[in-house]
Formats: C-alpha cells, structure tokens, sequence
C-alpha cells in the first residue's frame, strides 16, 4: 500500500506515473493498493471519481484513509470506486470505553459490507479493541497490538518467522 497525497493526486499525472511505474517495475497492479485520505477525495468528489476510475482500470486497488474524520458524504461514497475503508484510530482508540465509539465502529463496518467494501481498522492496542473489531467482523487490522514500526532490514525476518510459526500450527493442526 502506498500513501498518495493531495498534491500527486490533483497534478494530473498520477494516472501517468502509476501506469509507468507499474510497467517499469514489472509489478503485477493486484498487488498495489494507493491509499488516499478521506478529506482528499472529498476535496473535488466528481474529478476524484474519474481519477479513481482511471486508477482503478489499471487493476489496482483504492484504499480510502481517516474515514470518519473529514467531511464524508455517504451519496458520495457509494460513487467512490473504492475496495477499503480505513477507520480512522481516533475511533478505534476508546472503542472499549466509549460506547459511541464502539457505536459509531459498528456502524461503519456493517455499512461498508452492505456496500462490499472491506473494512480495516487502524490503531489497535489492546486484545480488547481486537476482540470487538472481530466480532464486528471487520476484515483486517493494524497497530501496535501487532508490531510496532520496523526498519526494512527486519521485514524478511520477521515474515519468515511469521511463515515458520504458521507451518508448525499446520503441522500440529
């Protein structure tokens, strides 16, 4: 996933530069999911749909970011051409606490599966936001619950003992 900003998306060229890249690396456009904040593409709905629309004949996916902190408008999101929805961690945050987090939480997940959008929820810390999130049956999850930042150097490490611990579960299961 790659983080786009206000300023790549409104120049004109993203389309361009995503097309190249991907022709360039040789990578396979599945593989590649461009995040843009929710604010950003509510900034110009109408010209961010035809960008989208061109992004997404590349193959590529769109992840929407921050959702539910910028000035969404749900006649808009249905028109947004989008695979994800990022729940912004200022909701995740209190969501075992706060009963209109836990609400509002709620509600984002069972609307974007009536729309057949995956959900992920940002700024997991705890085992219990966790287990809300899933029984919500929201589709994935990141934070520090998981792991915190690392330096790429540690990535594969980390990937392969991830792969190690997965195969003795099978072999076990």
């Amino acid at each position: 996933a790659v983080n786009v900003s206000a300023k790549q998306f409104n120049d004109g060229y993203l389309v361009h530069l995503v097309r190249e890249a991907l022709q360039g690396t040789g990578v396979n456009a599945k593989y590649l999911t461009l995040e843009l904040t929710e604010s950003l593409l509510m900034g110009n709905a109408e010209e961010a749909v035809e960008t989208l629309t061109h992004l997404m004949a590349l193959g590529l996916k769109i992840s929407m970011d921050d959702f539910g902190t910028g000035y969404s408008s749900l006649s808009y999101l249905k028109r947004f051409p989008i695979h994800t929805l990022k729940i912004d961690r200022s909701f995740v945050r209190d969501i075992v606490t706060d009963k209109n987090d836990h609400t509002i939480v709620a509600a984002i997940i069972a609307m974007a599966h009536s729309l057949e959008i995956e959900v992920i929820a940002e700024g997991i810390e705890t085992a219990e936001q966790l287990q809300l999130l899933m029984a919500q049956h929201c589709n994935h999850y990141q934070g520090y619950y998981f792991s915190r930042p690392v330096p790429v150097a540690h990535i594969e490490n980390m990937l392969q003992d991830s792969l190690t611990t997965v195969s003795k579960i099978h072999a076990i299961g």
